[in-house]
């Protein structure tokens, strides 16, 4: 009995050391491992980098802009049903562990050893916890090492943070495939939805992604993904956590995925979202906007956007077309699956309903063509082989662009489409406007191109952009980033710099020929008018800037100086530095859309400086303003304390008067001309108040029109991306306005007809439409605005008759008649 005892005492006494031991051990290596473990506070604090979202004006999302699709949800908005479905797949107890679930830890270790020499890679226990601590603080190393780290990080973050809190990490921060972190963003991206509109089926299957996201795709592993799915369905019900019923509905769903695109996500928008983020990532760095979370209000009117791009192309392809057909894309071998070999052709995704197509049969009187196939989202080609017909009114059109049959129509569809033809089609369209049913019409993309810029003249919002035919064929922005000579657009400046300098719209300029020594051995330079070896003698300055006259222009620029109208240009921000040549008075000098649009609107507000702006406001990850374009201040605004009878806010506008107003009216005033009477006289069928410009470069190069109603200023250029002749009569007047008058028909159809408003201080005088003095007691000429202190003339002067006639400007005792001719080389005046 005694050693009975004693042996008792000592197993006892040896368990006891065992066990202190062991405790030992397992201290140390805690210590061990706790030494290096990372400092888990950092997640008190932690900022995921969370896409960048850009809005239009009315808040439709335009963009998005991210290297990890992330939008990061509080705790609070992600629905109980999504939590339950994450809380299924992965870690059921999560509410009940303390950070380590020993059940599944004694699982996987059993599977473990069974497994034990198989290269299978070890099955996970891991709690949400365990993830979070392993995600954001450790790597995604295999090892003990790793997981016993895993474990003590977890334990300490559970006693740190509520469980709310580390679930609002993990449920953030998981990658749940296509380049989609958290929960959020994945619902984006595979059904196109917010987390609170996923059904059971949608959230079941997010939840089951995070084990292999890859391996789980729903095109190329459909069946795989549906069945992990319907794992986390049944692990639901098993769970109490939704009704029977419920769950076999779910399952049966036949997990329909909506690609969510990165491009620009208005139709249309897609130069105006990329002009966005070159703003933003000049502001704050690529960091700050692929992983600063900001939130981007822009300009952009989505209905504005869609005209401007409707009729600028639609412009384009109508110069293009007139040019003649150039032929098919490419040519394909159309024998046996054509729809594969035509899937991989690449084509515009931007230019609906163009869509591309390749013909497979051709006759006299009609092609058979198949469109090309979309692809899935795993990237096979889809199945659907789609045809259609395009007949002899589908190709009218395509007049050969060169050759013995140069510009004849053609009289059989097979003169212009053969078999294996890669060509665009899109829907004909009968006299009526309708679809013609199964009918389409041969396209071409045009080889010409151009651009439109759309804003608002009183703050220099920018509401529309186009900065070509396709975002998709060419990202270069000719509205922001083409430099190009504006031609007449820009003279509107020249006659500012005289209007504020003492000139009036009845000043009267000599047209007639002109001979400038350049200097240096450049020889001579003799401007002419574009109806060239034609002149119309002395001009007032109305009826020169409506027939856009080149030698009145010159004389004017030299009568006022050159240094004085580059002051202007550069104070309008046409140009940086303008040189001291008379030839840049006729727009010369390079600039582009944006600038001459900016210019424009100081002439529709009365003078006022606008800086163009795509973006109204910028807010940061937290909702905090960090830019604002309107700089007004508003006194008032933040009343302490609510209503309390005191006076209302007013807005302090700070901004430079760059023009004298009663300028700004005269310019609009003689611009109204252009319209009604001179080189844009297309835009009369706008029926509302327009003032503009055009502009034709040398050699019709370039084609410009600039112009504006009391609300909303347009510029356009047209002209090819390597400068050639657009051809001849390729005019701004002929080839620019035109699509001017489409765009605002459009854009100002249920606008009222509002008057351009006369500034306080101009008189209105009638006055001789061709003489610019005042008219007799009879009455008849026109309305002329003259500033106080000015009034029309008395006698008829004339700048420039020294240069025609060998003499000095003088006054005339009677004015000579102002249609009559000066012909070249006869120097007398009549």
């Amino acid at each position: 009995m005694c050693l009975l005892v004693r042996f008792m005492g000592f197993l006892f006494a040896a368990g006891t050391v065992v066990f202190l031991v062991g405790v030992a051990a397992a201290a140390g290596l805690i210590w061990h491992y706790s030494k290096d473990l990372p400092d888990y506070s950092q997640l008190q604090d932690y900022e995921p980098p969370v896409m960048t979202r850009v809005h239009a004006s009315d808040g439709a999302l335009l963009g998005e802009y991210s290297k990890e699709r992330r939008l990061y949800l509080p705790i609070q908005a992600v629905p109980k049903m999504v939590i339950n479905a994450f809380l299924a797949a992965e870690d059921k107890n999560f509410y009940e562990h303390g950070g380590i679930d020993f059940t599944g830890m004694a699982r996987a270790a059993v599977l473990y050893a069974q497994n034990f020499g198989s290269n299978k890679r070890p099955q996970g226990a891991s709690t949400i916890t365990q993830q979070v601590a392993k995600n954001f603080l450790l790597t995604n190393e295999v090892s003990f090492t790793r997981k016993i780290k895993e474990a003590l990080l977890a334990m300490r973050i559970e006693r740190t943070y509520s469980k709310d809190k580390i679930l609002e990490l993990y449920l953030n921060e998981i990658y749940l495939g296509l380049g989609a972190y958290g929960v959020a963003a994945a619902s984006l991206v595979y059904f196109d939805k917010s987390v609170n509109e996923l059904t059971i089926a949608e959230a079941s299957y997010l939840a089951a992604l995070p084990k292999a996201p890859s391996s789980l795709h729903p095109v190329k592993n459909r069946d795989r993904a549906i069945e992990r799915r319907n794992y986390v369905i049944d692990r639901l019900v098993e769970n109490g956590w939704i009704k029977q019923a419920d769950a076999d509905k779910a399952r049966k769903d036949a997990m329909t995925v909506t690609s969510r695109s990165n491009a620009a996500h208005i139709f249309a928008g897609e130069y105006f979202a990329e002009e966005v983020r070159r703003d933003v990532f000049d502001r704050y760095g690529e960091k700050k906007l692929y992983e600063g979370g900001l939130s981007v209000r822009t300009t952009l009117d989505p209905k504005l956007q869609v005209m401007a791009r409707k009729t600028m192309t639609a412009g384009l392809v109508k110069f293009d077309e007139a040019t003649g057909y150039r032929g098919a894309v490419s040519k394909l071998d159309i024998s046996g699956d054509w729809g594969v070999k035509l899937a991989d052709v690449k084509s515009l995704s931007d230019i609906s309903p163009w869509r591309m197509a390749v013909v497979l049969e051709v006759s006299d009187q009609s092609a058979r063509i198949g469109f090309q196939p979309g692809r899935e989202l795993g990237g096979a080609v889809a199945k659907d082989r789609q045809t259609g017909l395009i007949t002899l009114d589908g190709v009218r059109w395509a007049k050969a662009a060169s050759g013995p049959t140069r510009f004849k129509p053609p009289t059989t569809v097979a003169q212009v489409l053969a078999p294996g033809d890669v060509i665009y089609a899109d829907p004909l369209l009968a006299k009526d406007g309708n679809i013609v049913e199964g009918q389409f019409r041969l396209r071409q993309l045009p080889e010409v191109s151009g651009a439109m810029v759309v804003m608002d003249p009183w703050t220099g919002r920018v509401l529309a952009m186009v900065g070509g035919f396709s975002f998709d064929q060419s990202q270069f922005n000719r509205a922001t980033q083409a430099y190009r000579q504006p031609g007449s657009s820009f003279k509107p400046l020249v006659y500012s710099a005289a209007m504020d300098n003492g000139y009036t719209p009845s000043t009267i300029v000599v047209d007639a020929p002109i001979e400038i020594d350049q200097g240096q051995g450049a020889g001579v330079w003799r401007p002419e008018n574009y109806s060239t070896g034609k002149y119309y003698g002395p001009q007032t300055l109305r009826n020169a800037l409506k027939r856009s006259l080149n030698t009145v222009t010159v004389r004017l620029a030299q009568d006022v100086g050159m240094p004085l109208i580059g002051e202007y240009s550069k104070r309008f921000g046409v140009y940086d530095e303008l040189p001291n040549y008379l030839s840049y008075a006729l727009g010369a000098g390079e600039t582009t859309v944006m600038r001459m649009v900016t210019a424009y609107s100081m002439f529709a507000n009365g003078g006022r400086r606008v800086k163009s702006t795509l973006i109204d406001r910028i807010q940061d990850r937290y909702g905090r303003t960090i830019f604002r374009h309107d700089a007004r201040e508003c006194r008032g605004c933040d009343a302490p304390g609510g209503w309390k009878n005191q006076p209302e806010p007013q807005l302090v506008d700070r901004r430079e008067q760059v023009l004298d107003a009663m300028t700004a009216y005269q310019i609009t005033s003689m611009m109204e001309d252009v319209v009604q009477g001179g080189t844009a006289t297309v835009l009369k069928e706008v029926g509302k108040p327009i003032a503009g410009k055009t502009g034709t470069t040398n050699d019709e190069k370039d084609a410009w029109f600039i112009g504006f109603s009391p609300d909303v200023v347009v510029g356009i250029y047209v002209g090819y991306d390597k400068p050639r002749a657009l051809g001849k009569g390729a005019t701004g007047g002929h080839l620019a306005a035109p699509i001017a008058k489409d765009f605002l028909k459009l854009a100002l159809a249920d606008k009222p007809a509002v008057p351009f408003k006369v500034p306080a201080g101009i008189k209105l005088i009638r006055v001789d439409a061709k003489s610019g003095m005042r008219s007799g007691p009879g009455g008849g000429g026109i309305l002329e605005a003259f500033k106080p202190g000015t009034a029309p003339p008395d006698n008829y002067s004339v700048i420039g008759v020294a240069d025609a006639d060998g003499g000095r400007d003088r006054p005339l005792m009677a004015p000579p008649d102002a249609g009559s001719i000066m012909r070249p080389g006869t120097g007398g005046l009549w």
